[in-house]
């Protein structure tokens, strides 16, 4: 492409667009869709869209969160935390998760959903997700800027200690992504994405 055909900005002199196209084009992204129980007790239940897996042996999944939220200072005070799967037919009670409320308010119950316990954390999980991950807090990060600069932003990773797959998932023992019924966050205030068969394809590492 020639130069005039490319828009060019530096992040920190300002996108000039109407809508930061950052999250938009680093999509669409897994939703971390982490419940929590803070030191007193009080569930707590929010989705974070950036969000993803890190490691294999062990298992580690992770989130940012932008500003030291509820959900953070849950995690930071009892070491644990649950991800759930957000899924098409769960993308409203989701969305009602995000909600700006006090950490009185437990989430679960603005949403309508159903807490069930856990057998290894101490925090609850979604029985209405098909997929939920236990996790016991293994690093939590402050973010920099290249300078050092602290930014606002908290980095939490966890290693998944236990795993909940709904049996229907399972197609001769092979987890059944595209027909899971996955969301994921897009850009913009309010772009979705689904996983479906018909996104699939395969194509397999050279030998």
């Amino acid at each position: 492409m020639t130069t005039d055909a490319i828009h060019f900005y530096e992040p920190a002199q300002g996108h000039g667009l109407p809508h930061d196209p950052f999250n938009a084009i680093v999509g669409p992204r897994p939703i971390g869709w982490v419940s929590t129980r803070g030191a007193d007790g009080v569930a707590n239940l929010a989705p974070y869209s950036f969000f993803n897996a890190f490691n294999y042996t062990p298992p580690i999944v992770g989130f940012s969160s932008v500003t030291y939220k509820d959900t953070v200072r849950n995690i930071e005070a009892t070491g644990e935390f649950v991800w759930n799967l957000a899924t098409r037919d769960l993308a409203e009670a989701m969305n009602q998760t995000c909600a700006a409320v006090g950490p009185e308010v437990d989430e679960f119950a603005l949403a309508g959903l159903t807490p069930v316990a856990s057998k290894l954390v101490n925090v609850p999980r979604v029985q209405e997700s098909p997929v939920t991950f236990e996790c016991k807090l293994s690093q939590l990060i402050r973010l920099t800027s290249a300078a050092g600069e602290p930014t606002d932003s908290w980095m939490v990773f966890g290693e998944v200690v236990g795993i909940h797959i709904a049996k229907h998932l399972l197609k001769d023992g092979v987890y059944d992504t595209a027909n899971a019924g996955h969301i994921l966050r897009g850009g913009g205030p309010a772009d979705y994405f689904t996983v479906g068969p018909e996104q699939l394809f395969k194509m397999y590492r050279p030998r």
